[in-house]
């Protein structure tokens, strides 16, 4: 029994060596770079995918001269969501908006020789060349809501806020213990040295919590010398991302009228490369932005193909050309909506309303040239041009015109739905048509009466 005991006893300690010993997961971000869109892309690629490794902390490699305040909040929100420790290490530099950032995080450690502040907000001169100073109502404005922000901030993650408010407003005085850090008319700048020295009763440092030589060593420091570290690089496309979002309306416009265009004319393989090109590359735009994964293109293009067989092989069946028209238009949505893992499922509104900015921008437009093109299109050169250009033996346009006048006048019934498009059967043949406009079900008995972009154009008997 004693023996047991003995077994069982160590059997717990070598357990619990174990666990103790369990490397922790971390991922380091570089903000290297001017803080802006781009460098909000990688940092929300880089969180969510810390997320979906259950990383324990991250760590912000900071080495900037600053950036887009609006930039630098985006990003502040997006390293919220992650639920662990976030730290920055100040690589070397993290000025104005750089040391508003690594205020938003739990703790801060420095290199050596390294500096963090002069906060303050400016102005870009136009066309960025430079800066020049606001107008004095403004920048008392603008230094007003920066400086309540960044308390906020310093006050949520421990760090002082007074040092936080020294270093946006000029106007301040920092003065700790009877001495002067920081004297009016100057912005708060700290060395490594400076910025770990104790202050206050009990002691505390007045920002950084201490000099490390590099990131192994601060790994160290933290406690996960044996840690799994992933370090996210950008890619360098994160700057045709940020264009890509700009013109998502135009591409998702572009993509639509493509598809149309393959669909009327079959054969024409330019059309269907057009807008095959700009779909990829709106899907595209959101992977690199960091907002989503390619399976919304998956999905993109499963619902293409559903729509495709309700037209060419099982026509008249709805539930097939819904589900796939469903299917196109929530990969579109959600193809640009924020969501972070471990968070809901559905989306917000406030996520959604971008995103649903953009496609009805997008499907408008497309639908106004499709209904423009169908109208004009067939009597223009163009399109005889591509009818005749068809691959793999598509009909010529004289063909197409013979086939015209043997069709009209002719009737048949309609073996689904005109929604206007659809099927009717003339003398034993399938014949994809197009009503008028108006919705004919199907069994009705119709006309052809003339052509529309090359299909057959009917009316009910």
């Amino acid at each position: 029994m004693k023996r047991s005991l003995i077994a069982l006893l160590l059997a717990f300690l070598e357990l619990s060596a174990l666990a103790s010993s369990k490397s922790n997961v971390i991922y380091v971000l570089p903000v290297r770079q001017e803080i802006g869109d781009p460098l909000l892309y990688v940092v929300r690629r880089g969180v969510k995918e810390a997320m979906q490794h259950h990383a324990d902390i991250l760590i912000l490699d900071i080495d900037t001269n600053g950036g887009e305040i609006d930039s630098m909040l985006k990003i502040i929100d997006v390293l919220r969501e992650f639920k662990g420790k976030t730290v920055t290490f100040v690589n070397k530099t993290a000025y104005s908006a750089g040391a508003l950032i690594a205020l938003a995080t739990d703790e801060i450690y420095m290199a050596p020789e390294s500096v963090i502040g002069a906060a303050a907000p400016v102005m870009l001169s136009p066309g960025g060349a430079g800066v020049e100073s606001m107008p004095d109502t403004m920048e008392r404005k603008v230094t007003s809501a920066m400086d309540a922000r960044m308390r906020a901030y310093a006050e949520q993650y421990g760090h002082n806020p007074e040092v936080a408010e020294a270093m946006i407003d000029k106007s301040k005085v920092l003065k700790i213990d009877g001495q002067v850090i920081k004297t009016e008319g100057t912005l708060l700048t700290l060395t490594n040295h400076e910025a770990e020295k104790d202050y206050g009763d009990p002691p505390k440092p007045l920002l950084s919590l201490g000099t490390v030589a590099d990131l192994p060593a601060l790994c160290q420091r933290l406690g996960a010398g044996a840690a799994d570290v992933t370090r996210i690089e950008p890619t360098g496309a994160e700057t045709l991302a940020d264009w890509i979002l700009t013109i998502r309306p135009l591409l998702l416009m572009v993509g639509v009228i493509g598809i149309y265009l393959e669909f009327k004319t079959p054969g024409v393989v330019l059309p269907g490369i057009i807008g095959g090109t700009a779909l990829l590359v709106y899907f595209f735009g959101g992977y690199v932005a960091g907002l989503s994964g390619l399976e919304w293109l998956v999905l993109f293009i499963i619902g293409v193909a559903l729509v495709a067989v309700e037209l060419f092989v099982f026509p008249g069946t709805t539930a097939i050309g819904l589900a796939g028209s469903a299917a196109m238009f929530i990969a579109l949505l959600m193809a640009m909506v924020d969501l972070y893992p471990g968070g809901p499922l559905l989306p917000t509104l406030p996520q959604l309303k971008l995103p649903l900015r953009d496609l009805s921008f997008g499907l408008a437009g497309a639908v106004f040239c499709v209904l423009c093109l169908a109208r004009f299109l067939p009597h223009t050169r163009l399109f005889t041009a591509f009818v005749s250009q068809g691959a793999s033996g598509i009909q010529t346009v004289a063909k197409i015109e013979a086939r015209q006048r043997y069709l009209e006048g002719r009737s048949g019934v309609t073996v689904s739905p005109l929604r206007p498009s659809g099927k009717v059967l003339i003398d034993n043949e399938l014949v994809d048509v197009i009503s008028e406009g108006e919705m004919i079900e199907s069994g009705r008995m119709v006309q052809v009466i003339g052509s529309s972009g090359g299909t057959p154009l009917v009316k009910v008997v």
